[in-house]
């Protein structure tokens, strides 16, 4: 197995690859080189020009039961690795490649201790999951799917999905003197979004509320001139189904903008295992497009309130921690 300084300085190999969504063809190259050097029968699994999956098992059991599997790609924009005793800082450093790194070790024990596990690396998941999709095409007849995600090594009960919704307004341009022979779009955008602010989401006893975020507004063409065009991309974390949801949207906004949903990733509830420390996790996961990769499990090293800015971290000895919370979870599964 990989030990503590290994798990540090092989993180952190990964990380010091710029792997933003769109660009992990390098870092999945890396980890064929390292996964075959290590034992592993390792493979490219395509997904589309210069971006492909990392498949790898162990040749006595190319279909393993339980397949740990994460993302390769990171938000942007790249952060180069750097620690100090106690933590790895970097872009990926937590969300997901010190996950990786654990992933590895983890599988390496296993198979010393004669329990064999299947690893997939995927790219994507920052944006649209298509990894993960398409890996779902092909699965390898497993049971258990050990997802990594930052969940501070507790297992996750839920994960919330998404409902990325894109409102756009249109109006009349006019000279900014003359409002009354023009029609402003950002007002009318202005008024949907105070609609939909004030609308009740539901809730789940379990994950907790649904909540709405409002990403990006854009329109107008000048200060003196009464717009005729406003967008806004607005984000819903989901804990339950859509459709009665999607149909309120329409109805607050109604005469004022038209509501297209852009993408929608569901709310999930997960497998858990007793006696460990357990969470809900509000963010969305390649879990609900691997169905097809056996029953999901949630866990992994790090905190996700640190995922994605620029300081960006892992604790050293979260990383060490995972590596063996998932081979105790790899061994009560495989024994039932």
């Amino acid at each position: 197995m990989l030990h503590s300084m290994d798990l540090v300085a092989f993180t952190r190999k990964l990380v010091d690859v710029d792997s933003t969504t769109g660009s992990e063809g390098r870092l999945g190259e890396l980890l064929l080189r390292e996964l075959e050097q290590l034992g592993f029968v390792a493979e490219k699994m395509p997904v589309e020009a210069g971006r492909f999956n990392v498949l790898a098992t162990w040749a006595e059991q190319p279909r393993p039961a339980i397949v740990f599997s994460t993302h390769m790609d990171t938000v942007p924009p790249f952060i180069a690795s750097s620690e100090d005793p106690q933590r790895i800082y970097g872009r990926g450093s937590c969300d997901a490649k010190g996950i990786i790194a654990t992933q590895i070790a983890a599988a390496i024990k296993l198979r010393s201790e004669g329990s064999n596990v299947g690893l997939l690396f995927l790219v994507g998941e920052e944006r649209d999951s298509l990894g993960a999709k398409v890996a779902n095409q092909s699965p390898r007849g497993s049971k258990f799917l050990i997802n990594g995600e930052p969940t501070e090594n507790r297992i996750a009960v839920a994960s919330k999905g998404a409902l990325r919704v894109e409102l756009t307004a249109r109006g009349k341009m006019a000279h900014s003197a003359y409002p009354e022979l023009g029609e402003s779009a950002i007002d009318k955008l202005l008024k949907a979004l105070g609609r939909l602010q004030a609308m009740k989401l539901p809730g789940d006893a379990l994950a907790g509320p649904c909540t709405l975020n409002i990403g990006s507004i854009e329109g107008g063409r000048a200060p003196n001139v009464i717009p005729d065009f406003a967008r806004a991309q607005l984000l819903y974390r989901l804990v339950g189904p859509t459709r009665e949801l999607k149909q309120q949207i329409v109805n607050a906004v109604d005469g004022l903008a038209q509501a297209d949903f852009v993408l929608e990733i569901p709310f999930v509830r997960l497998e858990t295992l007793d006696g460990l420390p357990s969470m809900v996790a509000a963010f969305t996961t390649d879990i609900p497009a691997l169905a097809n990769w056996g029953r999901p499990i949630l866990v992994g090293p790090g905190s996700i309130h640190v995922a994605h800015t620029e300081s960006e971290y892992v604790e050293k000895k979260h990383l060490s921690e995972a590596a063996d919370l998932y081979c105790g979870i790899a061994k009560r599964l495989t024994n039932g």
